[in-house]
């Protein structure tokens, strides 16, 4: 690679890794309880958004890609986080990705739905997961690691991927358990590409977290431990329904911290790294989000008048 190429994507990977935390730190001088957000980037939890309140988030992955020819990558994507009902939150994604030395590409859109299956708090909650996806292959966020993917489907051009689109349906069964401050989530899940021609493919994620103190200080504070949440998650494909298993998958474990502040905003970070040579060797993800308590009310108001 010519000197001037490989400075050029230097800065640009660099400007990528840097750019949402230096307007995350930008928006925390702005105002500063709330419950305490999960760590998770890929597992869920059973909580639901509150009703009425819409959560804005950003998230990136930056991604190692081996292979002769192949570049690493930045996937990033916007979340609308909206709960409908104290027992439904809606939810919208928009995808894409750089890849370095190649391009820039908007890969597609999810909709997502996750439905609260009992009311009241129990031993174990499950909640119903339902997604529609509209991407095309070029799309590199990761946000589930599905079937037989494994790191050489992305290392063809954004040219040669962004030309293949998916329509896919996607169901997870989300288990939790909150006990002691502690909560595990166990997501089995299950793909379909709509194609007729195309099998199930199955999927795991499984994830366990804590807040570093249980106990509140009686005073707002940024960096006091029970506004930080530290666990871990793992996640990775099962197979399909014509060859199910573990041959040909890819698998990741990721240690993951939330920081939580008193006004509304989350950060999040986790460093997932490949547990086999079908993986990429480091997924490095980061998010901010920001919940607007009352968002729904505001837009009843603004289009239906006072009730």
């Amino acid at each position: 690679m010519q000197p001037g190429i490989r400075n050029k994507s230097v800065r640009g990977m660099v400007l990528h890794l840097i750019t949402p935390l230096v307007c995350a730190l930008f928006f925390l001088l702005s105002s500063f309880v709330r419950a305490q957000e999960s760590p998770y980037i890929v597992t869920y939890n059973h909580y639901l958004e509150e009703p009425g309140s819409l959560e804005v988030e950003y998230f990136s992955t930056f991604g190692t890609q081996r292979g002769s020819g192949s570049n690493d990558f930045h996937a990033f994507w916007m979340e609308f986080e909206y709960g409908a009902t104290a027992w439904w939150t809606t939810e919208l994604y928009l995808d894409g990705q750089t890849t370095f030395n190649d391009s820039t590409v908007f890969t597609g859109f999810r909709f997502e739905n996750r439905f609260r299956l009992l009311q009241h708090e129990h031993l174990v909650n499950p909640v119903l997961y339902i997604e529609y996806e509209q991407i095309s292959a070029a799309d590199k966020i990761l946000k589930e690691v599905e079937g037989h993917d494994v790191e050489s489907d992305y290392a063809e051009s954004n040219a040669v991927l962004r030309s293949e689109r998916d329509h896919e349906l996607e169901l997870k069964l989300l288990l939790s358990s909150t006990f002691k401050g502690w909560n595990v989530a166990v997501n089995p899940s299950t793909t379909k590409n709509l194609s007729p021609s195309e099998p199930w493919e199955f999927a795991y994620a499984i994830g366990a977290s804590r807040p570093l103190a249980l106990k509140a200080l009686p005073n707002r504070c940024n960096f006091c431990l029970e506004n930080f949440v530290a666990g871990v998650e793992m996640y990775g494909g099962l197979g399909d329904t014509q060859s199910a298993g573990l041959h040909n998958t890819s698998h990741y474990l990721a240690p993951v911290v939330a920081w939580n502040l008193p006004s509304d905003w989350t950060l999040r970070l986790s460093s997932g790294f490949g547990l086999n040579n079908n993986s990429h060797r480091l997924l490095l993800r980061w998010g901010v989000s920001r919940e607007f308590s009352g968002f729904g009310e505001v837009v009843r108001r603004l289009f239906g008048g006072r009730t």
